[in-house]
């Protein structure tokens, strides 16, 4: 074997020829653990496991981290649950072992790393480096030997240790002492464990793993001996060797045979099987458990990941006696002032009526709100000096007349000449169309301005923008109303606490905007702040105060029907499955498809074999009963989300529904829905036109008008690529899909088949989104070597785009972030240099996009169509306001705008809306909208000009 340095790297680390690993003090003092607990942790098992479980995470910078996320979840979980008195992560190193030199074809089958897990690996140890929990490898050695050498000292000097592993190489290390820990279940597994699983001692591991072999290891073990015969054998002979030494008396001549030819192999596979226990690590067991974490080390490192709740957590387990570092905010100098007489409120408007800027917010009984009543207003127009002045309060408490109030600052407040700032002002503004007030002069939202300088921050909030940007820390609501079930309204509040809080919230603006403002300049930010995002917020707002009317006889008759539908489905599912079936329950279908039916386990999660959407619809083509799972989950989810969930979000009022848009959400730049989130209705499906069919116009006989813009990402696409063929198609107005299908698979337009198109458009949208020959091949049904030579031909064909993403990947590497056609930006981290054309220098395929990459592709494309779609929404509520029509906007879903239109208005809206939607912006290729009208959403029928 190999004789190590003591040189430590890691995957995805540079290589520090002067770093050491830790060193073991071998002193009587250090040689007695006893009643210590220890957490030994396989570090990459547990990396994979997460990295596969969790949904693709990026942290504000645009990296992948959801294995960096994942990990410490868990390393947390560790230390809160099983409070160890050391805790210790063993890492695999690149490079072979030497199991390698025994036997070269060892785990030759492995896979590389993910692309996107790479980069995951050194932060996930500057983590661990923060936390102060020491890192051990050795070259030449896997981490499982690692874990066995530790686990062999913790046994003889008397502690407990727990190895955190999936890896059943471990089995063989369990002792009285030594057990390992399933962190997905949750479960303790020791020799009882081991007994009732395969029916051996710890001490037959080996040879029960020499005997079955290991095909993702690439160990041989003996052909036809699977764990029941192993069992058996080991059980009567005790030993491998006993077993090799007496194979003529095995039952079966085959398995005679075999035994006797393999023993060779049986022998090898025993030493790749054995783990080595003498691993020269160094290691001080003392100091792993007085460990210092380093605060502000591991803050820096969250916020940079977008971690917004771990440090807490690590601050509740410190161990060391010292008190985490806390953030010194600037002590507040601010006076505010309580408005709780009309003389106090006439002087404040006379005094408002002549500043050129204010500051607004308003307290609420409701955070949704169109349901809210004002509890009061604050205002202010000088840093560190607030007001507020309260409508609503405790009996005895001092409020003054809200009608009143609302009458005495209409006049400031609907004055254009006098500027709005505030924080998440759109909120504010429907607040106060409810009081028939229209906020008008908005000119600043601290809110939008933080999500335009950082898109990927995870909050936006005044609390952390006033610690960030000030040093200052704000009074926190929960702190005023409490949290859970015994939470108050602010109404309950006394108005001497709340007074302070509001002005607060008023003020803070104040003093954010010219921080705010200079960073915005700095990025050249200020024209998409000014006429794309501040604009908006007043159209969103009235599209929010407006709602949708929302037919609820047709949702109940949709819920009898799916319901009727999910009885029929779930008799179905029963026959087949030959028994009743909770199909709400994972655990009940993971035992009915993995262990009833035999199908093959896709993938795992912590609480075992996955029966996920996309496990079921692989496992579909298996099997008939899956894809029955995947549709009654369907009508199950409609039938909660939407059907059964619509009726009770109708306003109590309007009779409408009254949806949120929020411009901070989606990092691309794109609107986001909720309460209900519409933009998750199906488009395309039969479901999701049922489901549509209930969303109709308010006044009766009114129509409802939908303006899409067709393939605007695609014609974005052919606007940055210049591409001639792609620019020429849309031009001529051709299909693009039929184009593109004609052109890759070498065929004329008129023999493009409908396959055909649809492979053609899958790799049309998947392009944009970097999809691999994998996903591809996986989304088409074909083979990666077919997906592969599809993409390979469609670049051929369309060059322009291959151009197009290599100089977007190279100018983000180069400045750190990406660009959309109005200049918003998104940072984004993590892309690797890019080659000529691509292209990998060892293959000359072409690169597989990691997560970063497809990332700044994706922005460009998708953050542009998202601004075109925010510009006409402005030119369309301008020109609405300048006609004479009566219709009005009331959503926007993803890259449609829906009127409700009064029918003899119809023609007239419709040449407005398709004049300002095409031309709000000159791109290299027309923009294309396609306008429908109907009595409801999913009735919609074309419209052309007549």
């Amino acid at each position: 074997m190999p004789t190590p340095s003591r040189q430590t790297t890691l995957p995805g680390m540079e290589v520090d020829p002067g770093s050491e690993s830790l060193e073991i003090d071998t002193s009587a003092k250090s040689n007695d653990l006893t009643g210590w607990s220890i957490c030994a942790i396989d570090a990459h098992s547990l990396i994979f496991q997460v990295f596969h479980a969790i949904p693709e995470m990026t942290s504000p910078h645009g990296e992948p981290v959801s294995a960096v996320f994942g990990f410490v979840r868990d390393i947390l979980q560790l230390l809160e649950t099983r409070k160890p008195d050391a805790i210790i992560c063993a890492f695999d190193l690149p490079g072979p072992t030497y199991r390698h030199k025994l036997y070269s074809d060892y785990k030759a089958d492995r896979g590389e790393m993910p692309a996107d897990l790479i980069p995951q690996i050194p932060k996930i140890t500057a983590v661990l480096d923060a936390l102060g929990i020491p890192v051990v490898s050795s070259p030449g050695y896997e981490a499982d030997d690692v874990l066995a050498t530790l686990s062999r000292q913790c046994h003889e000097m008397g502690a407990n240790c727990l190895i955190v592993t999936g890896d059943k190489d471990c089995r063989q290390l369990i002792t009285e002492r030594v057990s390992l820990f399933n962190i997905r279940k949750g479960q303790v597994y020791d020799a009882q464990s081991l007994q009732a699983d395969w029916g051996i001692l710890p001490n037959q591991v080996v040879d029960f793993q020499a005997l079955v072999g290991d095909k993702v290891d690439n160990v041989p073990g003996v052909p036809l001996i699977g764990p029941k015969i192993a069992q058996e054998l080991l059980s009567k002979y005790e030993t491998l060797e006993n077993v090799l030494d007496h194979a003529s008396e095995v039952a079966g001549v085959k398995r005679q045979q075999n035994l006797i030819n393999h023993r060779a192999d049986a022998l090898m596979s025993q030493q790749l099987a054995r783990l080595e226990t003498q691993v020269p690590v160094v290691f001080d067991w003392h100091a792993a458990r007085h460990r210092k974490v380093n605060y502000e080390q591991l803050n820096e490192l969250f916020r940079l990941y977008g971690f917004r709740t771990m440090g807490e957590r690590v601050a509740a387990l410190d161990r060391s006696g010292s008190a985490p570092p806390q953030t010194q905010p600037n002590p507040s100098t601010a006076t505010y002032h309580l408005v709780d007489s009309e003389e106090k409120l006439t002087a404040l408007v006379t005094e408002l009526s002549q500043q050129p800027l204010i500051s607004v917010d308003t307290e609420t009984t409701d955070i949704n709100p169109r349901l809210a009543q004002v509890v009061g207003y604050a205002l202010a127009f000088e840093p560190e000096e607030g007001y507020y002045v309260p409508v609503r309060a405790p009996v005895g408490q001092p409020a003054l007349d809200p009608q009143r109030v609302a009458d005495l600052l209409r006049p400031i407040l609907e004055n254009p000449e006098i500027a709005k700032i505030g924080q998440n002002l759109k909120y504010d503004y429907v607040v106060l169309r409810q009081v028939g007030i229209r906020l008008t002069g908005i000119a600043f939202d601290t809110m939008i301005a933080s999500f335009l300088l950082d898109s990927g921050e995870r909050s936006h909030g005044l609390d952390g923008l006033a610690l960030r940007l000030l040093g200052h820390e704000t009074t926190k609501i929960d702190s005023l109303i409490g949290k859970g079930k015994n939470a108050k309204r602010m109404d309950q509040v006394s108005v001497e606490a709340v007074a302070p809080y509001a002005a607060e919230d008023a003020e803070i603006p104040l003093r954010l905007m010219p921080i705010m403002a200079e960073g915005l300049a700095e990025k050249q930010l200020e024209e998409l702040n000014n006429t794309v995002e501040v604009p908006l917020v007043a159209i969103l707002g009235d599209m929010e105060f407006e709602g949708i009317s929302l037919d609820t006889k047709r949702l109940a008759e949709l819920s009898a029907e799916y319901r009727t539908r999910l009885d029929k489905l779930t008799v179905e599912i029963e026959e087949m499955a030959g028994h009743p079936l909770n199909i709400a329950s994972p655990k009940q279908l993971a035992e009915l498809l993995f262990r009833e039916l035999g199908l093959p386990v896709i993938k795992k999660t912590k609480t075992g074999a996955s029966t996920d959407a996309s496990v079921l619809e692989e496992l579909a083509s298996l099997h008939p009963l899956p894809a029955k799972i995947v549709e009654h989950r369907q009508y199950a989810k409609l039938l909660n989300t939407y059907i059964d969930a619509l009726p009770a979000m109708v306003h109590p009022e309007t009779g409408r529904v009254h949806a949120s848009f929020n411009q901070v959400v989606a990092t691309t730049g794109r609107l986001s829905s909720s309460n209900p989130n519409l933009q998750n209705i199906p488009i395309r499906t039969a479901e999701g036109r049922e489901i549509r069919s209930a969303f109709q116009a308010g006044p009766a006989g009114w129509k409802l008008l939908a303006a899409d813009y067709s393939q605007i990402e695609l014609r974005v696409l052919a606007h940055f690529s210049e591409d001639e063929t792609l620019c020429t198609a849309f031009a001529n107005n051709e299909d693009i899909h039929t184009l593109v299908a004609s052109q890759v698979e070498n065929v004329s337009l008129g023999e493009v088949t409908s396959d055909m198109r649809r492979r053609a458009k899958a790799v049309n949208f998947g392009i944009i989104y970097g999809q691999s020959p994998f996903g591809l091949a996986k989304g088409l049904g074909i083979s990666q070597d077919e997906a592969a030579q599809f993409i390979e031909t469609y670049f051929a064909r369309y060059p322009g785009v291959l151009q197009f993403m290599m100089q977007t990947l190279s100018k983000c590497r180069e400045q750190g972030y990406v660009s959309t056609l109005l200049g918003r930006r998104r940072s984004v981290q993590g892309v690797r240099p890019v080659p000529a054309g691509l292209r990998e220098e060892k293959t000359g395929s072409l690169r597989q996009l990691n997560l970063a990459e497809r990332t700044a592709v994706n922005t460009v494309i998708q953050g542009s169509a998202a601004d075109l779609i925010k510009l006409a929404m402005i030119g369309v509520e301008r020109a609405l306001c300048e006609s004479s029509l009566s219709a009005k906007m009331l959503l926007q879903i993803h890259d449609e705008l829906l009127f409700e239109v009064s029918p003899d208005e119809v023609n007239e809206l419709a040449r407005l809306v398709v004049s300002e939607m095409s031309g709000v912006l000159p791109l290299r290729v027309p923009l294309q909208v396609d306008v429908k009208f109907g009595d409801n959403w999913a009735e919609c029928e074309s419209w052309e000009e007549g």
